[in-house]
């Protein structure tokens, strides 16, 4: 517990660095082209939140105050007519820069055992977060496809 205290700390103390690795992943990656219109201050000041509050957001929310939270932005990026797969990618991104962080850290601080760790529960995520950026991206065009069925039908 008392390394999972430390590195916490760490991602809260080092959060304006990890918003601007952030920042840097979202304007080189093709998978987020259409959330690179939203306002850069807007999208830094949420991953900023996110970051430096890590330790309440894991210890002191429940699945209320992350749902209303995470309702709140998925509405928020829907009326800015981002696509849900692109919002997926963010979040996917944002979990990404964390894991490089920890990594480096983990790296320099102590490691081999903790690496072997990591980089497993690291795969683990990426696999399903994957898994979750490509279904989006597939109920989205499967979407579009019956919309321009219907369209079709009704001329």
């Amino acid at each position: 517990m008392m390394f999972s205290y430390r590195m916490v700390r760490l991602i809260e103390t080092h959060a304006d660095a990890l918003a601007a690795g952030l920042e840097e992943k979202v304007q080189s990656d093709p998978r987020v082209h259409r959330l690179r219109s939203i306002p850069v201050h807007e999208l830094r000041e949420r991953v900023y939140e996110i970051y430096r509050h890590l330790g309440e957001w894991l210890l002191g929310k429940n699945e209320t105050d992350i749902e209303r939270r995470y309702r709140e932005i998925g509405a928020r990026r829907a009326q800015q007519n981002v696509p849900l797969s692109e919002v997926v990618q963010a979040i996917v991104l944002t979990k990404e820069n964390l894991w490089e962080f920890l990594k480096n850290e983990a790296l320099a601080d102590r490691a081999i055992e903790i690496m072997g760790e990591l980089e497993l529960l690291q795969m683990l995520e990426m696999f399903f977060d994957r898994a979750i950026y490509y279904a989006a991206v597939g109920y989205e065009v499967e979407c579009a496809c019956e919309a321009k069925q219907e369209m079709a039908r009704v001329v």
